[in-house]
């Protein structure tokens, strides 16, 4: 017997079969790296160049443009650049661009921390996703453990349909976090696009909002849906546009007339704020020492003597404030009171302001919303509040009874009386009626109130005041005018005269114009310590 292996025994393979494969190549460091820079510059640029050409077009910078046009150069620090969606619905998984349509991270502006997001509308138009509510909540709950300011830039084609209610539970994620937030540490939202549907209730809930003109637009419910629901036709412009929630809603705090500007912005404004409500904000050098100047005493002539007669109360501004520089909030909007942020010895403050040329200074429903709100948030964030005063009362009539002006105007008193920040009232001429007590009077915790000689306090001015106490006696006279004239002078030095009320201690103190800045700032100082201690309780419950 041959000792041996057959050919047919030996361990050769099968006829189609292939030896199992060796091991795998690792892949070289070098490799690795250009890999690394691949991925990089694909979220770096997750759209079409095309994209963003079109965009240039429009006045549109991309996101990421946005970013370094607000933060300092250099100092972005982007976080979850990789981040993609991971639906599969309707083909969505053949696209999946890094970044998921949203750039997030930390920088810093004029050397402060804050946190950024921006909406990349070249990848999947911006629109929301499970992944945006991943990333903006993850950023948000940064800023609150860091205590530092949010500012999110919105462009975006609204909730992701593909996701269904995964976009939805997106937006609710985040607006959680801002209304946590809110009061902790500044939250600005800059619309440079589209923002619509559901998403616009977060921004609302933010501090600011930022609207650039002709490009931006916000509206809960697109034209083509109210020409098909209601029959309406509407023009986007004309539906949402910046022109519109600047002058006319009050959506938007500052119409920009570009991106940049827009960005300008809010830059100035972070200027003013402290980094979150435990911190203080920035102090620059005292702009002038104190002591009488010939601008304080051109003070002496702003007032006209005719009591009918307007003036600028921005004339009054100019000659108290820093340099005469007021960063207004809302200006296109309710201009009858003026409200932003200044400076008094290089200290920032909110400044609050009848304005005698609209209405006459009188506070509407939208003036009395607009000054609360921003009162609120100067308390919340430890602004001390200069208000000066030239108020003839509420604004008359069935239009603002019929919307509301009782509960919407106490909205003012109540944020008066709530705040507790350093509060400095002036009274430069008419405070007459409910007016002069919801706007920070002596009673509603100023902390100091001073008038100016030009002042009537009272319940109306004189002559309202004799009409109703004396129409017999004047229509009895034989010479009505000669009795009215008398009437008049008796009721302003017995019921409207500033020492009047400074006898009453409604007043602190009667001052010459001139002497304004200085009382100001001797004022501001002296309460810069100020602490008040309230009555617990969960929260107050203003008349929204």
């Amino acid at each position: 017997m041959t000792i041996g292996t057959p050919a047919t025994d030996r361990c050769e393979p099968a006829a189609g079969h292939q030896p199992p494969p060796g091991p795998a190549r690792r892949p070289t460091t070098a490799e690795r790296l250009a890999e690394h820079q691949q991925r990089r510059q694909a979220a770096r640029e997750p759209g079409s160049p095309r994209a963003a050409r079109r965009r240039r077009a429009l006045g549109k910078f991309t996101a990421r443009e946005r970013i370094d046009l607000l933060l300092d150069a250099g100092s972005f620090l982007e976080t979850d650049p990789l981040v993609r969606h991971r639906s599969t619905n309707f083909g969505l998984d053949a696209q999946r661009p890094p970044g998921d349509g949203v750039v997030t991270g930390m920088g810093t502006v004029d050397g402060r921390p804050v946190c950024v997001y921006a909406q990349d509308a070249t990848a999947h138009n911006g629109s929301v996703g499970e992944m945006f509510g991943v990333k903006v909540g993850k950023l948000l709950d940064l800023a609150l453990q860091t205590g530092c300011p949010v500012i999110g830039i919105n462009d975006s084609s609204g909730a992701r349909l593909q996701e269904g209610v995964l976009s939805l539970a997106a937006y609710g994620q985040v607006a959680r976090r801002v209304v946590t937030a809110s009061g902790v540490i500044p939250q600005i939202s800059v619309i440079m696009g589209i923002c619509a549907g559901g998403a616009v209730y977060t921004p609302a809930a933010t501090d600011f909002v930022v609207m650039v003109e002709r490009t931006s637009h916000m509206f809960v419910t697109g034209p083509d849906v109210i020409r098909t629901v209601t029959g309406e036709s509407v023009g986007l412009e004309e539906l949402g546009g910046a022109a519109v929630h600047a002058r006319r809603t009050g959506n938007a705090h500052y119409m920009a007339a570009d991106e940049e500007d827009a960005l300008l912005y809010v830059k100035e404004l972070l200027s003013y704020l402290p980094a979150n409500n435990c911190d203080t904000p920035p102090v620059l050098p005292a702009a002038a020492p104190l002591g009488t100047t010939a601008r304080d005493t051109e003070l002496d002539h702003v007032v006209p003597d005719a009591v009918e007669r307007p003036y600028d109360m921005f004339e009054v501004l100019d000659r108290i404030l820093d340099d005469g520089e007021l960063l207004e909030v809302h200006a296109e909007f309710a201009p009858n009171i003026l409200c932003g942020f200044a400076r008094v010895e290089g200290r920032p403050i909110g400044v609050v302001a009848n304005q005698p040329k609209h209405l006459a200074g009188s506070l509407d429903i939208d003036a009395a919303e607009k000054a609360a709100r921003f009162v609120r948030f100067c308390d919340a964030f430890n602004l001390p509040i200069l208000t000066l005063v030239d108020v003839p009362g509420f604004l008359p009539g069935t239009v603002q009874e019929y919307a509301g002006i009782i509960r919407r105007g106490a909205k003012l008193g109540f944020a008066y009386i709530e705040s507790t920040v350093p509060k400095v009232t002036v009274i430069v001429r008419r405070a007459f009626g409910g007016g002069y007590a919801v706007m920070g009077s002596k009673e509603l915790g100023a902390d100091l109130c001073l008038a100016w000689p030009t002042a009537e306090i009272g319940v109306m001015g004189a002559r309202g005041g004799i009409d109703v106490l004396f129409h017999r006696e004047i229509a009895a006279s034989a010479d009505p005018e000669p009795t009215r004239r008398l009437l008049t002078d008796e009721y302003e030095q017995t019921l409207t005269s500033p020492y009047v009320a400074a006898e009453r201690g409604c007043i602190d103190d009667v001052i010459a114009p001139s002497e304004t800045r200085a009382a100001v700032v001797k004022a501001l100082r002296a309460l810069r310590n100020k602490r008040m201690a309230l009555p617990f309780k969960k929260h107050s419950n203003i008349p929204l």
